[in-house]
């Protein structure tokens, strides 16, 4: 099995408590160096999880023991450090969402295919082994031909001072909470699905959008609502309405590694609950990069990253204040 040399830009809660235990996990990769811009921080981190510390991002991708760079900085500074990563000839692993917005996704992945490296934006929930268990039911036709898909991912309101409220780096619920409901039509249904109508609400006192909704179409005849938001009560679930029954996913974006979903099937005077088996999301993220580097397999990602980023653009537009 070849071994890929793997280096952290950036120290967010999410690489320390999920990403950088999942790579550990995963059989060949070897995690060579987290970078801050801090010293602290850097070794706060390298001592924990056995590897160097680097202060500033630039050093890491001068090193020329790493293959590839997982990237949990805020979307304000991807297209910055995913340029220059690419120009250093390193594979991408990058938060959602990836881009601030169409054109800059476009230039990424442009540079990306001219150097054939993978760019993937790490949308996790995808390869959570609940959503194979509903593609199976789709499959066996247990809700027969599918009408409408709906989508809702929102959480109460974030504490002052939370980075998702500063635009500046990328902040908003668009560009958060939207993304994953954008990703769960086009994983669903396709990437095809384009946004015909959309709104955002804005809060007057940062000027950042917090919650919002969306209606996708793709011309098939089904349609695709979405709803998402910081100013809300949490929801972060998808159901697929079908014409004999519906489908629920009740935790569809954030189980944890030891939590049990619940996928509902609903029918005429029938509602069955299927308890799924804990599963890491976080690890098949990981394993799914790894696999698209050794096979190359750069299109269906290039792909995705751009079919989602023209959506988010177009609801910024359809939505203009």
């Amino acid at each position: 099995m070849k071994n890929l040399n793997i280096g952290i830009m950036g120290c967010a809660a999410i690489a320390e408590r999920s990403m950088i235990p999942a790579i550990k996990e995963v059989d060949g990769w070897s995690l060579v160096a987290v970078a801050s811009r801090t010293v602290e921080k850097a070794n706060q981190l390298a001592v924990k999880f056995d590897c160097d510390a680097v202060v500033g991002y630039q050093k890491l991708l001068n090193r020329d023991d790493i293959d590839a760079v997982y990237m949990p900085l805020p979307t304000g500074l991807h297209y910055e450090w995913i340029i220059k990563t690419l120009q250093a000839g390193k594979h991408v692993l990058a938060e959602k969402s990836i881009a601030y917005d169409y054109n800059s996704a476009r230039e990424m992945i442009d540079l990306a295919r001219s150097k054939n490296l993978v760019v993937m934006e790490d949308f996790m929930f995808q390869y959570h082994s609940q959503h194979k268990f509903v593609f199976d039911l789709i499959g066996k036709g247990e809700i027969g031909e599918i009408r409408v898909f709906r989508a809702n991912f929102g959480f109460p309101p974030l504490a002052k001072g939370n980075f998702r409220y500063d635009d500046k780096i990328g902040g908003g619920a668009l560009l958060d909470a939207a993304g994953y409901t954008v990703r769960a039509v086009q994983f669903i249904l396709g990437d095809d699905y384009c946004v015909k109508a959309a709104n955002l609400k804005y809060d007057p006192e940062t000027g950042t959008n917090i919650y919002g909704g969306a209606f996708l179409d793709n011309g098939s005849g089904i349609s695709a609502q979405i709803g998402f938001g910081f100013d809300n009560y949490y929801q972060a679930n998808y159901e697929i309405w079908g014409s004999k029954g519906k489908i629920i996913v009740d935790r569809a974006f954030t189980p944890k590694p030891d939590y049990s979903p619940t996928v509902i099937v609903e029918k005429q005077n029938n509602r069955k609950e299927y308890k799924m088996k804990p599963d890491n999301h976080f690890v098949g993220s990981i394993k799914e990069f790894r696999r698209a580097i050794i096979q190359l397999d750069t299109e269906n990602h290039y792909r995705q990253v751009l079919a989602q980023s023209k959506a988010l653009d177009d609801i910024r537009k359809l939505s203009a204040k």
